[in-house]
């Protein structure tokens, strides 16, 4: 059982809602705006958050935001907003799940279980070392060289994403799936505009890669650098 805050204005659905997470055994909360939901989350927080965009007062995109600024806590949107861009900017606002109505409340559910899954499993993670790249799961802190990397969420989920798998090539679309959660293709270019960000802080560029190597038709990889010369 997990405990659940329902963001939702539209009363129909946040009934049918509440009554149904509840019959599969989850204790639910619910706002009908997008403060109500803020307070109700810093009040008591849950282990989940479901967000619908739509929300009286704000857009849910910016209550996320603020979410982020202030937890940690796991967000999946569900909302009536199909389009590719608006799926692109809850995701890159910090969402761990986008989920499109109308939806059956057993798929709900086992999106919730799913994320609840991961992020147990992300806090269980040990730290990831690569060369002179150290990230820390549990802290969700990263470091190059002992200089401590200042990473927005998402730019960490791609880098320890890649350096958990050292030397291997990973696809734009497995990333897209795995750290973005977009079960479907297009949107590449978010994944461009990631990796020129998280260059540009690990001090390298496509032109002269050290860690992050485009692998040109098939993906990326994390690699650590060469050894030097001994003295």
């Amino acid at each position: 059982m997990a405990n659940l805050l329902l963001v939702e204005d539209d009363p129909t659905i946040r009934t049918a809602l509440l009554r149904a997470l509840r019959e599969r055994g989850h204790a639910v909360a619910s706002a009908a705006t997008a403060m109500g939901g803020l307070d109700a989350a810093l009040a008591a927080p849950p282990d989940l958050v479901v967000l619908d965009l739509g929300l009286p007062d704000r857009d849910g995109v910016e209550l996320l935001r603020m979410l982020r600024a202030v937890s940690r806590v796991p967000v999946i949107v569900a909302t009536a907003r199909d389009d590719e861009a608006d799926i692109v900017r809850a995701l890159d606002a910090g969402a761990d799940d986008y989920l499109v109505k109308p939806f059956q409340a057993a798929q709900l559910d086992a999106r919730i279980r799913a994320v609840l899954r991961r992020a147990d499993d992300g806090g269980r993670d040990a730290p990831v070392t690569v060369g002179g790249l150290r990230l820390d799961v549990a802290g969700r802190t990263a470091s190059l060289d002992g200089r401590t990397l200042d990473l927005t969420p998402r730019e960490f989920d791609l880098l320890h994403y890649l350096a958990a798998r050292p030397g291997h090539v990973v696809s734009k679309r497995e990333l897209l799936t795995e750290v973005w959660r977009v079960p479907y293709g297009g949107a590449d270019k978010t994944v461009d505009v990631h990796l020129s960000w998280l260059r540009r802080k690990l001090g390298e560029s496509a032109q002269a890669p050290v860690y992050l190597h485009a692998v040109r038709g098939v993906g990326v990889k994390v690699a650590a650098p060469p050894a030097g010369p001994a003295p």
